[in-house]
């Protein structure tokens, strides 16, 4: 890539889920975790302190979810959003709002206990999801 370091905000309710991405990004030297929010009130809240290249965002939070928070976000910012969800199948209503909000990718994740392997299954995926939309500008 290049000798840049881009800064990403992880944004997802479950703070397995967050450990679990944090893990995968800092295997990608050119990729540093800025911070880290539970909902969309508080990613809001985060976005001019933190100043994000890319937002990881889950759709499903409580007080502000992933729709809500990219409806108000493309108000404040123009970093890339890569969506990663249970209920964001390519094929689902939420998928085809996301990309239609401005989300660069989408990458599936497991619900429940299953969401433990999502580094085992996706963490590849998710690393070359965040390398192409640096790359696109998309």
């Amino acid at each position: 890539m290049t000798d840049k370091t881009y800064r990403l905000l992880i944004v997802d309710d479950s703070f397995l889920m967050r450990r679990i991405i944090r893990n995968i990004v800092e295997k990608s030297p050119e990729l540093e975790v800025a911070g880290e929010a539970a909902d969309g009130v508080e990613a809001l809240e985060k976005i001019a302190e933190l100043a994000p290249d890319v937002v990881l965002l889950d759709i499903e939070m409580p007080r502000m979810d992933g729709i809500e928070f990219l409806r108000r976000f493309r108000m404040v910012s123009r970093a890339k959003v890569i969506i990663i969800s249970s209920v964001a199948s390519i094929d689902s209503p939420q998928a085809a709002t996301v990309l239609k909000l401005g989300a660069s990718d989408i990458i599936p994740k497991p619900s429940g206990v299953l969401s433990v392997d999502f580094e085992e299954k996706r963490g590849a995926e998710l690393l070359e999801a965040i390398h192409r939309c640096i790359m696109s500008g998309k």
